[in-house]
């Protein structure tokens, strides 16, 4: 991420951390004609106001039907509104399908799915229905945990993919598989759900499925902008850092922009030397 960049643009990153029923969806990508998780995001978000040119990116791609507790959607816009207000009239919309928890902002135009850590789903299948021993179960979670080519576990879209080695760690507690990794392959999951329940290698139902999380690496979590109080420059209007404190981000209006920067530079040569990198920004 190279801060000189965010410079050259009047574009921020916002990471929406969103719940979703997966029931009320069609499936998760933008697909015309029907109703999709990113499409009634973009389309409620677009009609109060919030914009943005590109797609949106996400932290974990759902299957058809799964519902996720807490994904990320990212994208980079040039919005200067309430945000909050926004969210707050997003949610009373939208509750009964999705819901916006939280929204970080951070750098623009990032290729976000290089930033993810890890993802975590839950597959909670009914305890009823479960036929095999916890002995078997748990010599199958040995044998599909770890770092392998997992191609048996997909479809043809999977297939098609370029990379098939994945990186999974499978366990079961009170009747709840937990899968943690840094990337699946479409219906791996379920695959792999429908192999440690049954033997057999099926696809198993999405409603059952939620993904609970999904964990950002600290290159990007270190970067997160929160307001920062704790200083005052003269002719600041607003002044922001990111959460490793190495950058901060000065808003000043364009009159005074001139007078900040200084003659030749001279006033945020000096401001860099006491604060470090500085982005200045007009408003």
């Amino acid at each position: 991420m190279n801060f000189r960049g965010v410079e050259k643009t009047d574009k921020w990153g916002y990471i929406f951390t969103v719940f979703y029923n997966g029931e009320k969806f069609h499936s998760f990508d933008e697909m015309a004609g029907k109703t999709t998780v990113k499409g009634e995001f973009r389309r409620v978000m677009n009609e109060l106001g919030f914009t943005w040119a590109k797609g949106i990116q996400q932290g974990g791609r759902t299957d058809s039907k799964v519902s996720a507790e807490r994904n990320l959607l990212y994208v980079s816009s040039n919005f200067q509104g309430n945000l909050k207000e926004i969210i707050f009239k997003f949610n009373e919309k939208m509750k009964e399908s999705i819901f916006i928890r939280k929204v970080e902002k951070t750098f623009p135009n990032l290729s976000f799915p290089e930033y993810i850590e890890k993802r975590e789903y839950l597959y909670r299948y009914p305890k009823k229905r479960i036929k095999r021993s916890i002995e078997d179960i748990e010599k199958t979670l040995l044998e599909i945990s770890g770092t392998y080519d997992v191609s048996r576990f997909t479809d043809k879209k999977g297939l098609d993919l370029k990379e098939h080695e994945r990186t999974v760690k499978v366990t079961f507690e009170k009747n709840i598989l937990k899968f943690i990794g840094n990337s699946f392959m479409p219906k791996q999951v379920r695959n792999m759900a429908g192999y440690i329940l049954t033997g057999e290698i099926e696809t198993f139902p999405g409603k059952y499925l939620t993904l609970e999380n999904v964990y950002l690496k600290d290159e990007l979590k270190n970067k997160i902008i929160i307001l920062n109080t704790d200083i005052n420059v003269s002719g600041v209007e607003k002044i922001e850092k990111t959460l490793d404190g190495e950058i901060s981000i000065f808003y000043v209006k364009k009159e005074n922009k001139g007078k900040v920067i200084g003659k030749n530079a001279s006033n945020i040569k000096s401001l860099r030397k006491e604060f470090g990198n500085i982005v200045i920004r007009e408003i």
